[in-house]
C-alpha cells in the first residue's frame, strides 16, 4: 500500500481538513504531520493549543493511521524518514510566500519519484468563521499576554517591529517574506513612545499621556494578535507606575520597558548633548519590585533599560545596574547604545552572560545596524527590537509626495511610486 502524507498545523478541525483526510485515504495508508511549536511560529501561526493535544487531536480522525512531528517547515525531515509515495496539501500554496515551500516539497519528491498533489481549498462560511474565531482567540488577552515569554522559550532571537497605529501592525502582523526557501516574519510589536509622539505631531517628552498611548495599543489589538512589547519611558512616579503595570497587563500587552532615568524625558540617541538625568539603582529598583508586587499574572514581563553606555557612564556601571535590576525583580535587561560599532553591546552582553545565564536581553540596534540577528543571538541577545524604521520609511515618502504634487499640480507624477489603494485595503480583513 502506498504511503500518503500531509501536515496539518491547524488547532480546530474543519472540512477542509476532513477533505484533504478523504482524498488521502483513496491513495493509501495516510500518515499526518503535526508542524512543531517551533516551526509554527516560523509559519506565520501560532498554536492556542499545545503540541501535545494536536497530536491527539489528529490521532482522533477517522482515517489517519499514523501521527508524527514535523519539524523543518519545508518538510526536510519527514520526506526523508518517510519517503512518502504522495504528499497532499491545500492548493493555496501554489502563490504567495508558501509557494517557496511546495516548490521544496516537489523538488525533494522528485529526487525519487514521489507524487505531489494539490487539492482544492476549501473555501464556505463555515470555514471562514472558524478561521476567524481561531484569529480573534489569539487575540484575547489571556492568550497574547504570555506569547512573548513562550516565543523567549521556542525561537533563537525574537523579532520586534515598531507599530504605531493599526495599519502599522497589520503591515507587522502580515508582512511574511520567502529567503533563501525559508519562510520568515516578525515575532511581536514594539509601542515606541518616540513614534506614537511622532504620529501624533508632539516631541518626545512623556507628553502624550498614558490614556492617549493605550488608545493607540487598542488600535493595534483590534486588528493583529502578535505579542506587544511597550515602551514606558521612565515610568513616571513609583505610585502611578503599579498602575500603569495593571492597565498593561489587563489589555493583554506582553510586556513593559522603562529606562533608569529621572525628569524630563529626552531622546536617548541625544546622548550626553543634552540634559539627562540617571536614575540611582536604588530608586529604579524600587520602581521594578513595586511594579512586580502589583501584577497579577507570571506573564507579564518588566524590563529594565539601562542608560549607561548612552551617557558614558561606563561598562561598570551597566553591569552593576543590570544584576542589581535583575536581583530588584526585573524580568529582562535592556542595553542601549548610541555608537554605530556594535563592539560595546557585545561586551555587555558577553560579561552579563557569564554570570547570567538566563534573563533575557534585549537590544536596539538602530545606531549599531550592522550586526545581524544571529551574531546578536550568539552573544546572548534574547529580544531585537527595530525601534522606528517604519516611522523613518514613512516620513521621507510623505514628504516627497506632498512637495511633488504642490511643484507639478497634479498628482500623476507621484502616482508610479504609490501603492494602489485596493492592495492597501486587502491587508485589512473584514468580518
Amino acid at each position: 500500500m502506498k504511503t500518503v502524507y500531509t501536515c496539518f498545523c491547524t488547532d480546530v478541525i474543519h472540512e477542509g481538513h476532513l477533505n484533504i483526510i478523504a482524498e488521502a485515504k483513496k491513495r493509501g495508508r495516510v500518515i499526518v504531520g503535526c508542524l512543531s511549536d517551533e516551526a509554527l511560529i516560523r509559519y506565520n501561526k501560532f498554536p492556542t493549543i499545545s503540541q501535545e493535544e494536536r497530536i491527539r487531536l489528529y490521532r482522533s480522525l477517522d482515517g489517519v493511521e499514523e501521527v508524527v512531528i514535523q519539524n523543518d517547515m519545508m518538510y526536510d525531515d519527514v520526506i526523508t524518514l518517510i519517503q512518502p509515495d504522495c504528499v497532499l496539501h491545500g492548493d493555496n500554496w501554489k502563490e504567495g510566500p508558501e509557494k517557496a515551500i511546495r516548490d521544496h516539497v516537489e523538488a525533494l519528491l522528485a529526487q525519487y519519484g514521489g507524487e505531489l498533489v494539490d487539492i482544492p481549498y476549501t473555501y464556505n462560511e463555515t470555514v471562514r468563521k472558524i478561521d476567524l474565531q481561531l484569529r480573534e482567540k489569539l487575540g484575547m488577552p489571556e492568550y497574547r499576554r504570555r506569547r512573548l515569554r513562550q516565543l523567549i522559550s521556542m525561537t533563537p532571537i525574537v523579532k520586534v517591529m515598531e507599530a504605531h497605529s493599526g495599519l502599522t501592525g497589520l503591515i507587522v502582523e502580515k508582512t511574511v517574506v520567502e529567503h533563501e526557501g525559508r519562510l520568515d516574519q516578525f515575532d511581536a510589536m514594539w509601542v515606541s513612545s518616540l513614534c506614537d509622539s511622532t504620529a501624533k505631531g508632539k516631541p518626545d517628552i512623556e507628553l502624550v499621556d498614558m490614556t492617549s498611548r493605550f488608545r493607540t495599543i487598542d488600535d493595534i489589538m483590534e486588528v493583529t494578535t502578535k505579542p506587544i512589547i511597550f515602551d514606558g519611558d521612565t515610568g513616571g512616579l513609583t505610585e502611578h507606575f503599579v498602575y500603569t503595570v495593571r492597565s498593561l497587563e489587563r489589555m493583554g500587552v506582553s510586556a513593559v520597558i522603562i529606562e533608569d532615568k529621572k525628569g524630563l524625558k529626552k531622546n536617548s540617541l541625544f546622548g550626553t548633548e543634552v540634559e539627562q538625568t540617571q536614575a540611582t539603582i536604588e530608586e529604579m529598583s524600587a520602581k521594578i519590585a513595586a511594579g512586580k508586587k502589583a501584577q497579577l499574572t507570571d506573564d507579564f514581563m518588566i524590563i529594565a533599560r539601562i542608560e549607561s553606555l548612552i551617557l558614558e557612564r561606563g561598562m561598570e556601571d551597566a553591569l552593576e545596574r543590570a544584576f542589581a535590576f535583575v536581583k530588584a525583580g526585573a524580568d529582562g535587561i535592556m542595553i542601549h547604545s548610541r555608537k554605530k560599532d556594535p563592539a560595546e553591546i557585545t561586551e555587555f552582553c558577553d560579561r552579563f552572560r557569564a554570570e547570567d545565564k538566563t534573563t533575557p536581553i534585549v537590544v536596539v540596534p538602530s545606531s549599531f545596524n550592522t550586526i545581524t540577528e544571529d551574531e546578536l543571538a550568539s552573544h546572548g541577545v534574547n529580544i531585537v527590537i527595530y525601534a522606528n524604521q517604519l516611522t523613518r520609511a514613512a516620513f521621507p515618502a510623505m514628504q516627497k509626495t506632498a512637495e511633488d504634487i504642490l511643484r507639478y499640480h497634479r498628482a500623476k507624477e507621484v502616482d508610479d511610486r504609490l501603492m494602489p489603494i485596493k492592495q492597501i485595503i486587502t491587508l485589512i480583513d473584514e468580518l
